[in-house]
């Protein structure tokens, strides 16, 4: 007994092992994320400059698009710069109550994302389907009470996920295989039985997903109706134009979030999912505002007369 009470050394720590060992590789990879991490931050943080200065901004699709651009900010700024430190150096440590904290924070703001463009596609459902009623149906209260309920979902879901693998025995290596505190990497470490933690990330993952992909999924396909019904030819362009920018960001988001999550443990590669969650921790965050803004005509216009506001008041 006290042989095997001393084997399993309580973890104080853990290292992150980071994307690579090559010393050029590394300093690529520091130039090409330190420069998407800032593209992140102003794209989405001008963003949300934007629809707060723009009146014509003010309606329910761009109040979700502003807290959508709020949570990419976040959930991008509790990785990338832990990444960015990674490749400074060999390997860089974090306490175990900060790997918790990170696994917790990062999975609140992408849980709530997950919510959020479920929320964004009943949105264009009732904005093209009940036109008239639009304003009636998405009024203010109801627009708060949808972002709480995103942002409570991610709050619960990332609590559920964050103490199933913290109240876990974690003994042997402390060496964390990945550039963040993620949930499969932390899971291999372990020497309690990760059976239920398992299980319960994978039930909670692909329920959540079921029932967010279903709604998605109603909802454009009543949007989709309703545009073939309609008679004139420049309508449905605009009305195809607006939607196809979420949609889009619906399929990077659910298909990366997917492919990482809503699988067995036992299936994981190291170096495939580092890539995936490559793409859904820094790049997605960072291509989000750049879709709706080439491909939302009232953004860029938006843009274009705070701009040409702006070169007036100088002159």
């Amino acid at each position: 007994m006290e042989g095997s009470t001393e084997n399993q050394t309580s973890i104080s720590e853990f290292l992150l092992l980071g994307l690579t060992e090559d010393h050029d590789v590394k300093f690529l990879f520091f130039f090409i994320f330190s420069s998407m991490y800032l593209v992140t931050v102003l794209g989405n943080m001008g963003m949300i400059i934007l629809i707060c200065c723009s009146p014509k901004l003010r309606n329910p699709m761009y109040f979700f698009l502003g807290n959508l651009s709020f949570s990419d900010v976040c959930y991008s700024s509790v990785i990338t710069p832990k990444l960015i430190s990674i490749l400074c150096s060999s390997q860089v440590s974090i306490s175990f109550d900060g790997c918790a904290m990170q696994l917790f924070f990062f999975g609140m703001f992408v849980g709530a994302e997950c919510f959020l463009v479920t929320v964004m596609a009943y949105d264009r459902y009732v904005a093209v389907c009940n036109p008239l009623l639009y304003i009636t149906i998405m009024s203010k209260a109801l627009q708060i009470k949808l972002v709480g309920v995103a942002y409570s979902g991610g709050i619960l879901t990332s609590i559920v996920h964050t103490s199933c693998t913290f109240t876990m025995d974690f003994c042997g290596s402390n060496q964390v295989n990945h550039f963040f505190c993620d949930i499969p990497p932390l899971l291999k470490l372990s020497c309690s039985n990760t059976f239920m933690s398992e299980l319960l990330m994978f039930l909670l993952s692909s329920i959540l997903g079921s029932l967010s992909a279903m709604v998605i999924f109603i909802s454009y396909a009543k949007i989709i109706s309703a545009i073939l019904n309609m008679q004139s030819t420049e309508g449905r362009w605009k009305t195809f134009s607006t939607c196809s920018a979420h949609l889009t960001v619906v399929t990077l988001f659910f298909g990366t979030a997917v492919f990482m999550y809503a699988r067995p443990i036992s299936s994981y590669s190291v170096q495939k999912d580092k890539v995936i969650s490559l793409v859904y921790t820094v790049v997605i965050p960072m291509l989000n505002p750049i879709i709706y803004s080439l491909r939302n005509t009232q953004v860029m216009n938006a843009f274009n007369n705070i701009a040409a506001c702006k070169i007036d008041f100088c002159k």
